[in-house]
């Protein structure tokens, strides 16, 4: 009989788990031995913060981004058909979401691997809850292209499709370049279009904030170099 891939949400920052993770998931994450993970060292501070009662040293940690080739990925199977528990870990958030651990979890299905998904935070979903933008359709796209003209051009089909389909478009950003970003979607946005700036959530410097885009530039531009941040657009 294999063992089950836990899918288990990490915090995204900070040094407490008051209000983060519930404490089943925190009990969890403390009784399994072997871990696929997207950074071993951030695992092991999460652990830690957990309470493991095992040694840090003793954990198995095998590392999955997205430079892990298809045959490596397929190696990470062998403790869960092996009858071994795993927990699956990205740096921050929820497994599998904008993560490479998702290539792990459709491995898994393939095999006949029980994944259970575990209750914790998405930077996604609670950006957009807090945005006001439609949260009945919208569309998650990852990473702009970091090049300008890329970027003017990927920000205006996106802001069409919004206008289109009445659809909330969210999107990220690496975060030394979250400035070029909102200064490319100030300069590209129509002014009456809604944009939501959500940075370092569940953290306690969060901030939240929606305006249209003509009221943005009346406005100074929020410090947001080097912080976890998610952008959504509701034309």
């Amino acid at each position: 009989m294999s063992g089950i891939l836990y899918l288990i949400p990490a915090p995204m920052g900070g040094d407490t788990l008051n209000d983060i993770l519930p404490a089943d998931v925190i009990e969890i994450a403390k009784r399994l031995t072997h871990f696929v993970v997207e950074n071993a060292k951030t695992t092991r501070a999460h652990l830690k913060m957990f309470g493991t009662p095992h040694e840090l040293r003793s954990l198995q940690m095998d590392e999955l981004s997205e430079h892990t080739k298809d045959h490596e990925v397929f190696a990470l199977l062998k403790p869960l058909l092996d009858g071994i528990d795993v927990g699956l870990m990205s740096e921050a958030g929820c497994p599998g979401v904008a993560d490479p651990g998702a290539r792990l979890v459709q491995l898994a299905h393939q095999r006949g691997i029980k994944v259970v998904p575990l209750v914790g935070p998405s930077s996604l979903l609670l950006a957009l809850m807090a945005s006001g933008a439609n949260g009945q359709k919208f569309r998650f796209n990852g990473y702009l292209p970091s090049d300008a003209t890329g970027r003017v051009a990927a920000i205006r089909q996106l802001e069409a499709t919004s206008t289109k389909e009445s659809q909330a478009e969210l999107f990220i950003e690496t975060p030394y370049r979250n400035g070029a970003l909102f200064q490319a979607l100030l300069a590209s946005l129509k002014p009456g279009t809604r944009l939501t700036v959500a940075c370092d959530i569940t953290l306690p410097n969060q901030e939240i904030l929606t305006l249209e885009v003509g009221q943005w530039k009346k406005k100074p531009e929020p410090v947001i170099h080097k912080r976890p941040t998610v952008f959504i657009i509701q034309a």
